[in-house]
């Protein structure tokens, strides 16, 4: 009996690896095309910076 066909795993369009070295590029390029940090650049021009300080001070918290 082979196991992979007695298990129930959903259905979905994702692909099993992210290929992220492959995807990545495309995604950057796709990115700028739509000026997306420039957007987000005007969109906050003016306001006071955010800065999140996460995780712990030390290393060893």
């Amino acid at each position: 009996m082979e196991i992979k066909k007695t298990l129930l795993m959903p259905k979905t369009k994702f692909e099993m690896r992210g290929n992220l070295s492959v995807k990545e590029p495309n995604i950057r390029k796709s990115w700028q095309q739509l000026k997306i940090y420039d957007s987000l650049i005007e969109k906050n021009k003016g306001k006071k910076p955010f800065v999140l300080h996460d995780g712990p001070p030390y290393a060893n918290g």
